[in-house]
């Protein structure tokens, strides 16, 4: 089987996706509460699938979200502009001086080692992408005139709102209502639903959203705190992966969302901060299908490994229409992503394509 995608030939885009992108300040091998210099990337989890697809495989993407029109607001954009990915879709909202009423995120996180885990501290309050509401973009103009094979975002830009909720409905039927490939990162963060209905609207919002979604991505966490199903002796320390389990959840959902064409997820066991268990798991058509296993894999900065999964499966089918290729690339892209810092891939598609071979860590000269 294979999935209704659209030809590259009959769209301006091959790749669309919505949600917020912030400024990450990183503090390197250091910490926050002790730092003393941070080195600044970009970063969200829905534009870092756009940034690989372009960046690693390069494939026409582009993002829909909202900046504020200042400094901070136009180092975000020029970072976008050096991964390629398009920016005819941002908003630019007035600068009210002072942040009070509209500002631009920003995401200090350190990237852990060893027994200490990866911190991640957002201070994203009345950002202006959180304030994006239905009808601020036109869906028929972008999915109906310019034309996207695929559209892609996800759990953190509906959680960032009551209006980003409703947006993010808004873009589903529309690209679904244009025969666009929707998949969505279920990516659930208590800290973000907890101040807006918590886990009951998190399950609300999502359920609908999903009546719309092709591929579902998100792990067993993801799945049972967004969704409501629940992995039978799921380990919520994640000390180990339970890969049954999981497939059998998987059948469950597919069951009460038949519309789900393809469900993925990420397999890690967490051995130290610097030190995972590394793989994926896709189901399509009926049949599961598993990437290769990176046992103890070593990480250098593990933020945005599952962004690049999420892109390098796109990747799979966009290109291919083959869902083992599609976790192949997902698994080997998420993998070397975890290997440089940042949120977002620095690998290339050679790079990717030696590693679905089996490709050692042998010096290249």
């Amino acid at each position: 089987m294979s999935l209704p995608i659209k030809p590259a030939a009959a769209c301006h885009f091959d790749q669309i996706s919505l949600g917020e992108i912030m400024l990450r300040l990183d503090p390197g091998e250091g910490r926050i509460r002790t730092a003393r210099g941070f080195t600044a990337w970009e970063g969200g989890g829905e534009y870092n699938t756009s940034r690989g697809l372009r960046k690693c495989f390069g494939l026409k993407t582009a993002v829909c979200t909202a900046l504020v029109d200042n400094e901070v607001g136009r180092l975000i954009e020029d970072f976008v502009c050096q991964g390629g990915v398009a920016t005819d879709f941002i908003q630019w909202r007035e600068d009210d001086g002072i942040g009070r009423n509209v500002r631009n995120g920003l995401n200090f996180t350190e990237r852990g080692y060893g027994i200490r885990g990866a911190v991640g501290v957002p201070d994203r309050g009345n950002t202006a992408a959180s304030q994006l509401k239905p009808g601020d973009f036109d869906w028929e103009h972008i999915f109906g005139k310019l034309g996207a094979r695929w559209f892609h975002t996800g759990g953190i830009f509906a959680a960032l709102s009551e209006s980003t909720a409703a947006l993010t409905i808004e873009a589903v039927k529309a690209a679904k209502k244009h025969g666009t490939i929707v998949s969505y990162d279920l990516n659930y963060r208590p800290s973000l639903w907890k101040t807006i209905g918590g886990l009951a609207k998190a399950q609300e919002v999502n359920r609908e959203i999903a009546q719309y979604v092709d591929v579902m991505i998100g792990n067993e966490e993801d799945f049972t705190a967004s969704l409501g199903f629940e992995v039978k002796g799921a380990d919520h320390a994640i000390s180990k992966i339970e890969v049954d389990a999981f497939k059998e959840m998987i059948e469950t959902a597919v069951r009460e969302f038949p519309n789900f064409k393809v469900a993925a997820t990420t397999l890690r066991r967490v051995i130290t901060a610097t030190k995972n268990d590394w793989s994926a798991i896709l189901w399509h058509g009926g049949q599961f299908y598993q990437a290769r296993q990176y046992a103890e894999l070593e990480i250098l900065d593990r933020v945005g490994g599952g962004d690049s999964f999420a892109s390098g499966l796109q990747f799979g089918f966009l290109e291919y229409n083959d869902p083992q290729k599609a976790v192949d690339y997902g698994a080997a892209h998420g993998a070397l992503a975890s290997t440089t810092p940042g949120d977002t891939s620095m690998a290339t598609r050679k790079e990717v394509e030696k590693q679905i071979a089996g490709g050692g860590a042998r010096v290249v000269r």
